[in-house]
């Protein structure tokens, strides 16, 4: 496919408008008509429905969006490798769910004075991944969570971090000190789709499989969920640092094993420099500052703050004695 007219394809769908997708691709309206017009007839279907309002897709542009829109990523990514070859060399990580990301910057530190040529650029793969973008060939190092199917990977064990309940505000657990998983029975739950690793989905439901609750894939709309649906689920204890916003409690959890962080690569693919990145993750995962995740103690500033927080905007009628 020609992937100009891939771009003037994106462009319409995401802009619903003809004339605004010609000002975002910084051309005429004409000839992205007669892109779009051209990739109708080489796929001998119509992709836009024209409206009074724009543009909208039909069943056959639906199907072909997502497909779009990765062959253009894979399309940059080829370009960025091949010139990266000749200039300056870039790794891509992988995370996922937040793990390991605060050693980020001491391994950084570590990296520029050993490789100063090198780049590492993060791509930030849903949960519905958790390789995070290893067997699609998006990244070259993944820093992820186990359980999940390693078949065909090479995992190098960093530590553990706690899980917390992730619960609405006004939910009468939310003011507790812990909960153990058992109380959170019979409440629906947000879940990941069909299709995601078996092992994966077991963990971070951690119920029956029909459980009622909304599907979700990333972080954001688990919380989402949270506040819009009134549904609990589980999160890595870091969630409640990094993601702490109003109408949401994040509680600490018993009964549940730790999130066991590890870095992971493709074990067909050896590479010196994916190896130092991953040793400099590995050093910085391991300094004192990480211990108490290490250790999978109960990560009490990031769950106690953001309680702090929600406690003192709760009324005082509602605040624990």
């Amino acid at each position: 496919m020609d992937l100009r007219a891939l771009r003037c394809f994106v462009a319409v769908a995401e802009e619903g408008h003809f004339g605004r997708a010609a000002v975002r691709l910084n051309m005429a309206q004409p000839p992205l008509s007669r892109r779009i017009r051209d990739l109708e007839g080489d796929l001998a279907c119509r992709l836009f429905e024209r409206i009074p309002t724009g543009a909208r897709l039909t069943p056959a542009g639906e199907v072909l969006l997502p497909e779009a829109r990765d062959l253009l990523t894979r399309a940059a990514r080829a370009r960025e490798r091949v010139r990266a070859a000749e200039s300056v060399r870039e790794i891509v990580l992988g995370t996922v769910a937040g793990a390991g990301l605060d050693a980020g910057p001491a391994a950084l530190s570590m990296l520029r004075d050993a490789h100063p040529g090198l780049r590492v650029r993060l791509h930030e793969a849903p949960m519905t991944d958790p390789t995070g973008g290893l067997r699609e060939r998006r990244v070259d190092l993944a820093l992820t969570r186990l359980p999940f199917d390693t078949s065909g990977l090479a995992i190098r064990r960093l530590g553990t971090e706690p899980v917390v309940a992730v619960l609405p505000m006004e939910d009468p657990l939310a003011a507790r000190p812990r909960v153990h998983l058992g109380e959170l029975a019979g409440r629906p739950r947000f879940r990941l789709p069909a299709g995601t690793d078996t092992r994966w989905r077991a963990y971070w439901l951690a119920a029956d499989e029909d459980t009622p609750g909304p599907v979700v894939t990333s972080t954001e709309e688990c919380l989402h969920a949270v506040v819009w649906d009134g549904v609990t689920g589980l999160l890595p204890a870091g969630a409640a640092r990094r993601h702490a916003r109003p109408g949401v409690a994040f509680v600490p959890i018993d009964g549940h094993p730790p999130s066991r962080i590890v870095l992971a690569r493709r074990d067909d693919a050896p590479d010196q420099l994916v190896d130092a990145v991953a040793a400099a993750l590995a050093d910085a995962h391991a300094a004192p500052a990480h211990t108490s995740v290490d250790a999978g103690a109960p990560s009490a500033d990031p769950v106690s703050c953001a309680r702090a927080g929600r406690l003192g905007n709760r009324p005082a009628a509602r605040a624990p004695k």
